[in-house]
């Protein structure tokens, strides 16, 4: 018997047609991994009939809790005494520590994943109960979705959200990548303006920056754009009424969305890869339309994503015009090819919106929705899906960068009326405050400068601090000298130590994988290099052990930034490209200017 068998479909329509219930295995699972590729056929396959993943939960079980994670199973939670309520309340604070200020509690499940359900007065006890732990940790509940087992009785899982004691809300960073044409920008608009499009690209206007973006239709640089939602899950965005303002979206929100809208066309193409590397956002969203198919530029996005290890979903437009399922099919057998071993899930309500978010892609799935910006057809799972999406990082690996020493990538340099030049970028490590001394550089020199932060926005909204894995922009005190800012410049904390002072480099040794090469990468090779915020043309002045590297290759390569040094620690992941030709790799041995490269 699987998990649908167990829902009562006369239960209130929730507004979606019902379609069979998914659950992945969570991560924490040893065999996880192995189960959904589709090695172990007792636990999860393709039907052959839909092409969908069926995962068989033998004797009604769920996956056994997980140890780690934000996910806790609860049987019941019905009068629980003083001491137990302490204890379930530390509880709830260790699962929101672990999934960033989010948690999934599963109502009516046993330890072992066993659905018994409880019955209607146990159910809204048991709730009662919940929101009441929340409470006093200052956090809300919300029910995802409540199903029936065994006649009256239910289970639900329940979204318990905190935002953390330093932050307006909880920021989740969504790169849109995808062909020209593909109507990201379209989608953007309908999403963040709350109005569905014309069909002629009325909704894509307000994304544009430029006159020539107009004029073309055509993304050249990165715009972005917010969307946010309150504790019950209801959308927040410029309709929420007439006066409403990005400021107010961002004070009003719980959670906040903040997209990336990458150029689409090939001729940006190192525009939308320094964005990547630099602002590394937490997800990427590729946009394919429905009639254009899955064309070079979208599989080149594609590998570029694959490459940087991060995860993403497909989101298909234009269902209006023409049927997905030809794009569908293309994006399957991409998927689930041999270099890129993906498990394709084409999302059609919310039960499967819940499962594929809640599961953060530990299981290598790569979620698909049909949408149309037109009739606003699959937009509400494509919203629904990003409110259950959380930051996919660790409490204890935020907690380790916030301990160290304050780097911030700039990205972007903007000059404003009476307040000077400011920088917006991302906050790689440590916690950044207002009135901080800070270096920057590094200089033509190689040497840094020293400079005061003087105030600090995020998601266009005052701030006083910003801690590490948050984007922001930042602007210096008044009348202060500073040298000339470019892209890929980083700030530091001002130790005042002479002893520790930072410097650039202009030579670095990376381990590196080439990905692809039409021929082979001989010593004298340049490319484009992507650490972090830093372009910059660099050539290869050597290749250890070998003369040449071919595509699977792997070597130790020496590189030489060709403009101008930048700062480069070694750990720190390598990209480089030159047309078709990619690399992937990451930074062992880094030669600062003031020291001799013949002292290592």
């Amino acid at each position: 018997m699987d998990l649908i068998s167990l829902f009562d479909r006369n239960q209130p329509d929730d507004g979606f047609d019902e379609e069979p219930y998914i659950r992945h295995k969570s991560g924490m699972d040893s065999n996880a991994n192995s189960g959904l590729s589709g090695s172990s056929s007792s636990e999860s396959e393709l039907d052959g009939k839909n092409n969908r993943i069926i995962i068989d939960f033998d004797q009604d079980m769920l996956p056994p809790e997980p140890q780690l994670g934000n996910i806790e199973y609860k049987l019941k939670l019905i009068n629980p005494s003083k001491q137990r309520f302490e204890h379930l309340v530390t509880q709830m604070k260790w699962r929101l520590r672990e999934g960033h200020g989010e948690a999934i509690y599963e109502i009516g499940v046993s330890d072992s994943g066993h659905l018994h359900g409880l019955n209607e007065k146990d159910m809204n006890a048991s709730l009662c109960t919940l929101k009441q732990m929340a409470h006093k940790l200052g956090a809300s509940t919300s029910v995802l979705r409540r199903k029936y087992v065994a006649g009256r009785r239910s289970v639900s899982e329940v979204l318990v959200r905190k935002i953390p004691d330093d932050q307006h809300n909880i920021e989740v960073r969504v790169a849109v990548l995808g062909g020209a044409d593909a109507g990201k920008s379209t989608l953007l608009g309908v999403l963040t303006q709350g109005e569905f499009d014309n069909g002629r690209g009325r909704a894509r206007l307000n994304m544009f920056r430029h006159m020539h973006e107009i004029q073309s239709g055509r993304t050249s640089c990165i715009s972005h754009e917010t969307l946010g939602f309150d504790t019950q899950g209801n959308i927040i965005n410029y309709k929420y009424n007439e006066m409403m303002t990005a400021e107010e979206i961002s004070d009003r929100s719980t959670k906040l969305v903040t997209f990336m809208d990458l150029a689409g066309h090939r001729r940006y193409m190192r525009t939308t890869v320094q964005a990547l590397s630099g602002y590394s956002p937490h997800y990427a969203m590729l946009v394919v339309s429905a009639g254009g198919g899955f064309n070079g530029t979208s599989q080149e996005h594609l590998s570029i994503v694959r490459a940087l290890d991060m995860p993403f979903f497909v989101v298909i437009t234009k269902t209006d015009i023409t049927s997905p399922d030809q794009t569908i099919q293309e994006l399957k057998n991409l998927l689930t090819s041999i270099g890129c071993r993906k498990v394709p899930f084409v999302v059609t309500n919310t039960d499967e919106v819940i499962s594929a978010g809640s599961n953060q892609f530990s299981e290598n799935i790569v979620p698909i929705f049909c949408v149309s910006n037109v009739t606003g057809s699959g937009l509400n799972l494509v919203t629904r899906f990003l409110y259950v999406l959380s930051p996919g990082i660790s409490n204890s690996e935020k907690e380790r960068l916030e301990q160290e020493s304050c780097e911030f990538h700039i990205d972007e340099i903007f000059r404003v009326s009476e307040v000077g030049p400011v920088v917006g970028g991302l906050l790689v490590k440590g916690v950044l405050t207002e009135n901080m001394p800070m270096k920057i550089g590094p200089l033509q020199c190689g040497s840094f400068h020293s400079v005061t932060v003087h105030t600090i926005h995020r998601n266009k909204a005052p701030c006083r601090v910003v801690r590490a894995g948050q984007s922001a922009s930042l602007s210096f005190t008044p009348n202060q000298q500073l040298p000339a800012l470019r892209s890929g410049m980083v700030l530091l904390t001002d130790s005042g130590n002479t002893d520790d002072e930072p410097y650039g480099t202009l030579f670095f040794q990376a381990k590196v994988s080439v990905l692809f090469h039409a021929t082979a990468i001989y010593v004298g090779f340049q490319t484009t290099v992507h650490i972090g915020s830093i372009r910059q043309t660099a050539i290869i002045r050597g290749i250890m052990g070998g003369e040449k590297i071919e595509t699977n290759d792997s070597a130790s390569v020496m590189f030489q930034f060709v403009g101008h040094p930048e700062y480069v620690r070694t750990g720190m992941r390598v990209l480089f490209r030159e047309g078709s030709n990619k690399g992937i790799g990451v930074v062992t041995q880094v030669f600062p200017l003031n020291k001799s490269l013949f002292s290592y």
